[in-house]
């Protein structure tokens, strides 16, 4: 046990002070309707922050209706959804944490039902489906659900939703955005030439394929501006031959540092099927690599399930920031927990609420 941890350690994150370095990864609930928060969003976020996080970034949030993966998403595409999220970003304030929200487009892995009832992809004239767009008409599965090609005029919609949902962002309160850019959703459908084909300059060279994402940046940033707080996470490798490389992300992350951004989320896949070796920090390494060659701090994802594990990967500079969900899920008071287990911290850290129930003895049961 040590009396100083780098995980329970503050750190900064553009303009944002976090207490300590545990983040919970965006996780998807498919529990909303039309695209509104409601009690659950609540209390999912919210039980997180009073667990003691140090940023709690929300789950994927549409910039367009057609940008979800089910139709059960968060989205950030009219001012009425800004309401309820605000709430939800209040109650994380008032529990001394910070909240980010990550903005995404699932381009052609759009219109899927929710995990429990299959996660199949629903067609367009089905109820809950619509029509999917990408960048080349590659589907991601069945060729009945091969995506529209987009046009010039469709990406530049898109990079006008994104700044809208940004300056909605703004409005709730915010004080992180991640843009999704990762696990086979649109702007990684775009840098992956497994899913790109075009011909433009969105296709083609490394330069072309990465060029909408250095765009989404941008478009944020005319609202969101330099100084606040803006991570992009990235798949860092497709885990197939021929496709997106470690390579390919150290290029990427050099040209998204050069524009501002704060730091790289790094996981992993999701483009197409493949043989991922999936095992705890097995996405650690990328993290640590990206950060080394192109100096742009990073966050580990990925199967980090207790606080030495999280501790370790900080110790060895192989990340700055440990994102964790499933943990999370299992325990919303993993960050107390972590204090406990290497700091030996007693109440203090706990809620008021909460404090009667701290072990007594230096034992957590």
């Amino acid at each position: 046990m040590s009396s100083k941890s780098l995980l329970l350690s503050p750190y900064q994150l553009g303009d944002t002070t976090l207490e300590n370095r545990i983040v919970i990864s965006p996780m998807c609930q498919y529990s909303a309707i039309d695209g509104l928060a409601n009690n659950w969003h609540l209390v999912h976020l919210g039980s997180r922050a009073v667990g003691g996080a140090g940023l709690i970034i929300q789950e994927a949030t549409a910039i367009s209706p057609e940008g979800r993966i089910s139709y059960g998403d968060l989205g950030l595409w009219e001012d009425k959804q800004i309401e309820p999220l605000k709430s939800i970003v209040d109650f994380v304030h008032q529990q001394g944490s910070k909240i980010g929200i990550q903005l995404a487009h699932a381009g052609r892995k759009a219109s899927c039902e929710k995990p429990w009832d299959g996660g199949e992809q629903i067609a367009p004239e089905d109820e809950n489906g619509w029509i999917t767009k990408g960048p080349s008409s590659i589907p991601f599965g069945s060729e009945e659900f091969a995506p529209q090609e987009m046009t010039m005029s469709d990406i530049k919609d898109c990079l006008n939703n994104f700044k809208a949902a940004t300056k909605r962002s703004l409005e709730a309160g915010y004080d992180v955005i991640e843009l999704h850019a990762a696990h086979g959703y649109l702007l990684h459908q775009f840098y992956s030439p497994l899913s790109n084909k075009r011909t433009d300059q969105y296709g083609g060279s490394f330069e072309n394929r990465v060029r909408f994402t250095l765009e989404a940046v941008q478009a944020i940033q005319e609202v969101w501006g330099k100084e606040r707080a803006l991570l992009v996470r990235i798949s860092a490798t497709d885990w197939t031959e021929g496709g997106w490389s470690l390579e390919d992300s150290v290029k990427l992350a050099i040209r998204l540092k050069s524009l501002g951004v704060h730091l790289i989320d790094t996981s992993t896949g999701g483009n197409v099927l493949a043989d991922i070796p999936a095992e705890p920090n097995y996405q650690v390494p990328f993290a640590a690599e990206i950060r080394k060659q192109a100096g742009i701090p990073t966050a580990a994802v990925g199967l980090i399930n207790t606080p030495q594990q999280a501790e370790d990967i900080l110790q060895k500079e192989e990340a700055d920031l440990i994102l964790i969900a499933r943990a999370s899920l299992r325990n919303p008071y993993f960050p107390l927990y972590a204090a406990h287990v290497l700091e030996g911290n007693s109440v203090e850290k706990w809620p008021d609420q909460y404090k009667r129930a701290y072990p007594a003895h230096g034992e957590w049961k």
